[in-house]
């Protein structure tokens, strides 16, 4: 297994992951907006993309998570939120996940950054990887959300 940060170079690599990522759930399949967006959010340094690879050579794609940073007013420190983990139906249990998050914990302790926090469906199963992981739910937050 080998994961790496993305570059604008990966978008044809990234892109089809991340029109996956969408339809898992239930977004309909947008090509030409996924290019765009992951184009403008690479190009302008706002998230950070790690891809898993089948081997060092790159032949095969197996998943991706996207990081995007956030600061803590209180802490007056950086943070990551990890709003995007995706891996293709046919990886899925052998450890992909694990490994990216894991890639994603590095980097975040690597450039000096508070934490990593995340939000998901209350349906999604991947909720028992996070807590073995080491995430926990916060009992002292609430999250709220307005349009």
């Amino acid at each position: 297994m080998h994961i790496r940060k993305a570059t604008l170079e990966d978008l044809n690599i990234i892109i089809p992951l991340f029109d996956g990522y969408r339809q898992f759930y239930r977004q309909a399949s947008d090509l030409e907006g996924a290019n765009l967006f992951l184009t403008e959010r690479l190009s302008h340094n706002e998230s950070t993309i790690l891809i898993a690879f089948h081997d060092s050579e790159e032949t095969e794609a197996l998943g991706f998570t996207q990081l995007y940073p956030l600061f803590s007013s209180v802490s007056m420190e950086r943070m990551l939120l990890l709003n995007d983990l995706y891996i293709t139906p046919t990886h899925r249990g052998k450890g992909i996940g694990t490994l990216l998050i894991n890639s994603a914990k590095e980097l975040c302790t690597s450039s000096h950054q508070k934490g990593i926090v995340l939000q998901t469906e209350i349906t999604n199963p991947a909720q028992q990887l996070y807590e073995r992981l080491g995430f926990n739910k916060d009992p002292d937050l609430h999250y709220f959300w307005a349009r």
